[in-house]
């Protein structure tokens, strides 16, 4: 019988598509990553459209994901990708908790939701989960989805987001929604999600109504 060690196969490396609009934070993301072993940082997108075509090319195991970026949402991109049945996990890292990002994402898909201060070690295992399917979710956003569940809010009580607002005071001058994606430098589709958020806020069906209640409720003017 003979003395040499058994060897076990190598684990396959996790391949990662980082997005978020900050190369700084991009660059960071990829140094961590590509120093750790087990990981393999497949490439890089600056919003959620590029996002989405970055994860048809390269097919990773796991999208880091950001979610307020110029030129594309991150929860648009979710959507996409689930609606394209792509193979890849989506894990959101971002420093936005409030109930207006978290829950749009986990509902568009999202396998997991960290907060970019999350320790580094936090980071690997969430990817690691992420990557074998499991949820993550760091522990305020577990808190506020629990809070969601079992005391739902009435339409109107939830506060708008500032791109909400920003979006419902172009709307109130009479700006298509072209023309708000173009001065906000974000896409149509984008500006259609928030219209979708801020109208069940208010608890209104659509843009003349939001903007007589905004109006009536002092959120302008």
């Amino acid at each position: 019988m003979s003395d040499e060690p058994l060897i076990s196969p190598a684990e396959p490396l996790i391949s990662v598509l980082i997005v978020d609009d900050h190369p700084v934070v991009r660059d960071g993301l990829r140094g961590m990553f590509e120093s750790a072993p087990g990981f393999r940082v497949l490439g890089e997108a600056a919003d959620g459209v590029e996002a989405v075509e970055r994860a048809a090319a390269l097919d990773p195991d796991v999208i880091l994901m950001d979610l307020r970026m110029p030129g594309g949402a991150g929860v648009d991109a979710i959507r996409e990708l689930t609606r394209r049945a792509a193979r890849a996990k989506v894990l959101v890292l971002t420093t936005y908790d409030t109930d207006s990002d978290t829950l749009p994402a986990i509902e568009a898909g999202a396998t997991g939701y960290l907060l970019k201060d999350a320790p580094r070690d936090e980071l690997f295992t969430a990817v690691r989960a992420a990557a074998a399917g499991r949820t993550v979710l760091s522990p305020a956003v577990a808190s506020r989805l629990v809070s969601a569940v079992r005391t739902p809010k009435a339409p109107g009580n939830e506060p708008l987001s500032t791109r909400e607002r920003e979006v419902l005071a172009l709307v109130a001058k009479g700006t298509s929604n072209r023309e708000i994606a173009r001065e906000l430098f974000i896409s149509e589709a984008t500006v259609k999600t928030h219209l979708t958020h801020l109208y069940g806020k208010l608890g209104v069906n659509d843009r003349a109504a939001a903007v007589a209640t905004a109006y009536e409720r002092g959120i302008l003017g």
